[in-house]
């Protein structure tokens, strides 16, 4: 594998992606959505909130910040094939030397490093807003170590599972709006085992948490190489079905 190929490819994507209004408007206004609505949650709760639905609260206002590394890497990875070829930019690059797993590799790389950026930004503006201006009793609950290792752990597990989800479903669509929009479905799956975590309908621990954080970074490497070994270049610069 040649890191040059795999570094013209994630060059070359964020560029499309820099160029691509709808991927920016997307990029910019899903963070900011969901960085007010748990802050407002976390905000309104009253100090003498009851433990067990403070935990809840919490559980939610943590689970809309998971949400952005499950859909916004969804939307980029269902683009990055299928918006490629309506643009007529596809066929060039996969007539080149450059490898299916060199490809796909430099494409998952751009749409994970804005997906991470943006994730953990949105995180550590939350957390200091929470130790600030948050009641003690409401910022220690907030700063527990499950809660903090559910946040750093997952979030970039997320993003992964949504990439090569997005990125099987764009190499197999002809339409990006399609893929855009199964793309997202398929990447709620894993969210909803994180959304049991943040509730506590799964007890949290440090230990189950890298348990499952392990059993999906699995998922995702054996992801990258399903996708790989079922890209098909042929039909892809041919446009045969």
């Amino acid at each position: 594998m040649s890191r040059t190929r795999v570094r013209a490819i994630f060059v070359k994507e964020l560029r499309d992606f820099r160029r691509n209004r709808f991927v920016m408007v997307t990029m910019a206004l899903m963070p900011a959505l969901f960085i007010v609505l748990p802050i407002v949650d976390i905000f309104v709760l009253p100090v003498s909130t009851a433990s067990a639905a403070l935990d809840k609260r919490i559980g939610l206002a943590l689970l809309y910040m998971l949400i952005i590394p499950a859909v916004v890497p969804a939307t980029l990875a269902a683009y990055s094939v299928v918006g490629e070829r309506e643009q007529g930019t596809l066929e060039p690059v996969l007539t080149t030397p450059v490898l299916p797993a060199e490809f796909l590799l430099g494409k998952a790389l751009a749409a994970l490093l804005p997906t991470l950026v943006i994730s953990y930004a949105v995180f550590g503006i939350f957390l200091a807003c929470v130790g600030l201006f948050a009641h003690p009793a409401i910022a220690d609950a907030v700063f527990q170590a499950p809660h903090l290792l559910i946040q750093l752990l997952f979030t970039p597990l997320l993003a992964g599972w949504s990439i090569w989800v997005g990125i099987a479903i764009s190499a197999r669509s002809s339409d990006v709006r399609v893929a855009q929009q199964l793309g997202t479905l398929a990447s709620l799956p894993p969210l909803a085992v994180t959304a049991l975590l943040s509730f506590g309908v799964i007890q949290q621990s440090i230990v189950l948490g890298v348990g499952l954080g392990a059993a999906l970074l699995l998922v995702d490497v054996l992801g990258w190489r399903i996708v790989s070994a079922l890209f098909d270049r042929e039909r892809l610069v041919t446009g045969t079905k």
